[in-house]
Order: C-alpha cells, then sequence, then structure tokens
C-alpha cells in the first residue's frame, strides 16, 4: 500500500544559481536545513525549484543532496513529469533510486492528447514504481476533478492530488465531493495564497514555495488547534507578500531568492534564476525589502 499519511506545509525548494547559472550546493543543503527548523513537514523539487530547467546529471545532484540534507526527517516529494511516458518512468525510477518519497506529475502539455491518453500516461507511471504519486493539477496542464477520481480507480499509486488550477478553492471542493470514498488524498499550491480556504475543503497539506515555512507551519497550526481566526490573520499579515510571490514563474523565481538571501538563508550571489526568467528592476526588489523589513523577516 502507497503512503497515504502525507499532510501539513511542505514548501518546494528553491535552487540557489550564481552568475555562471551553476548550483550553490551549499546554499541548497542550507535551505534543507532552515524549512526543517521551520518546522515543515516535507520538501518538494518541483516546478516551482525550476527543475524543468536542468540537466539529469544536475536534477540527480539536487535530490540526492536534500535526500542527504534530510537524513529520513521529512518526507521528500520529487517532480518528475516529462512530455513523453518513457521519459517519465525514467526519471520517476531514477528519483526512487535515489531516495525520494513521493513522485509529482503533471499531465503532458506540448501537445494536447484526449483524457483517456492522460490517464494512461499516470498508469503507466505508477506500474513502474512503488512510490505514492502526486498528480499536479496546473492552469496549462490540468487534471480535473473526475480525472483524477478515474487515475485513482485504476492504481493505487496516484493516490494524492496538488490543486492548482485557479479558481482553487471551488476546485477543491468539487474534487473532494467527487473523490469522496476514492482513497484520494487532497493537497493545495498556487503558492499556499487560499491555504486556508482549501483546508476546509478538504486539502490536507499546502505546497508553498521556499519563502515562508514559519509562516505556513503556524497557518498550519491555528488551523489544526480549530482556530480558524488565527489562521486567517497569520494569512492576512503576510498577504502583501503572498501576492507579490503569486506572480508567474521566471520572475517569481527570482523574487524567492531575493527573499532567501535576505532571510539569511542564501549566500549573496545565489540569487539567480535560470534562464529564461523576467528579473524585477530595482524598484521592485527595494518594494520587496519593505515589506520584509514591514514584516521583520530581515536574516531570519
Amino acid at each position: 500500500m502507497p503512503d497515504r499519511s502525507m499532510r501539513g506545509v511542505y514548501p518546494i525548494l528553491s535552487a540557489p544559481i550564481n552568475e555562471k547559472g551553476q548550483l550553490v550546493v551549499e546554499d541548497l543543503e542550507r535551505q534543507v536545513e532552515w524549512i526543517i527548523g521551520k518546522g515543515a513537514h516535507g520538501l518538494g523539487i518541483a516546478v516551482a525549484t525550476e527543475i524543468f530547467k536542468f540537466t539529469e546529471e544536475e536534477r540527480d545532484l539536487i535530490l540526492s543532496t536534500v535526500v542527504r540534507v534530510n537524513n529520513g526527517r521529512v518526507k521528500i516529494v520529487m517532480n518528475t513529469g516529462g512530455e513523453g511516458t518513457d521519459v517519465a518512468i525514467a526519471l520517476s525510477r531514477r528519483a526512487e533510486e535515489l531516495g525520494a518519497d513521493a513522485l509529482m506529475i503533471r499531465p503532458t502539455s506540448f501537445i494536447p492528447v484526449q483524457n483517456s491518453e492522460q490517464i494512461d500516461y499516470f498508469v503507466r507511471i505508477a506500474e513502474s514504481v512503488s512510490l505514492p504519486i502526486f498528480l499536479q493539477d496546473q492552469p496549462t496542464a490540468q487534471v480535473p476533478p473526475a480525472m483524477a477520481v478515474a487515475c485513482a480507480a485504476q492504481h493505487e499509486n496516484l493516490c494524492y492530488i496538488k490543486v492548482e488550477t485557479p479558481p482553487t478553492i471551488p476546485r477543491m471542493g468539487e474534487t473532494r465531493d467527487l473523490a469522496e470514498g476514492s482513497g484520494l488524498v487532497l493537497f493545495g499550491g498556487a503558492g499556499g495564497a487560499f491555504a486556508v480556504e482549501e483546508f476546509k475543503r478538504g486539502s490536507v497539506g499546502t505546497m508553498p514555495g521556499s519563502t515562508l515555512p514559519d509562516m505556513f507551519v503556524r497557518v498550519w497550526d491555528h488551523y489544526q488547534a480549530g482556530d480558524e481566526e488565527a489562521a486567517n490573520s497569520e494569512m492576512a499579515r503576510h498577504q502583501a507578500l503572498i501576492g507579490m510571490l503569486a506572480q508567474g514563474q521566471g520572475i517569481a523565481n527570482w523574487i524567492y531568492k531575493h527573499i532567501m538571501v535576505r532571510r539569511g538563508v542564501f549566500t549573496p550571489g545565489s540569487e539567480f534564476a535560470r534562464h529564461p526568467a523576467l528579473k524585477p528592476d530595482a524598484e521592485q526588489f527595494k518594494e520587496i525589502d519593505s515589506l520584509l523589513e514591514s514584516l521583520d523577516l530581515i536574516g531570519k
């Protein structure tokens, strides 16, 4: 039986990159320790990690580093999607070999195919590994609720879904209703912007970016304790920063990493995004710094 016990806050790691485009392993190690130290329940390596911009050798280095530093303390979810089934199977098997606890896979999107083909894609991958799989429902590669339930019915490893197609609040509610009795476990994503509303609609976890693990853990703890008002207050206090982080991939990667430097996790010079990625201008960096200062997050 696949592990259906995963719950809580699973931040998606940022990849520390220097000006030459090289991974800064020491900062990746520091980030893993920092996020675990903030109380996160798991770690993700996925789209916000820019995993699709790395070679297979670099992907292996990232995952093996995270597994080594984590040393079994929390669960690790690795994105292993590909535009071909054989590619995704190879990436998934490799992630299992390197110690991932779960996989996360979005549908293929380069060439549109019928839903039946997407279901077959997921089932073939599930048959190739022994790990639980998060179906990743994104705006550009959607897993509609009915498709998610159909996948879960065809293979026990297809037992999680990360709901990210907006508007996520009704999407989560519809998925919960259709998935009743299927064993499908619901998580939220999209930067955690609607985490509390998603918890109310059946989500048992959230996968935000790397920059605010402590805040999301507090939100989770408040909600689990039955104090929804405190959870909402925590979200509201950070709403401007959450909105800043919710910009599209590319520019968001620069913002994540700038914040990681300002919070003292990444060393200056490790905040570059893999090309192509739009870099914020100097004025926006100042606006981010102002938000961080107002929230007392500098160096913390």
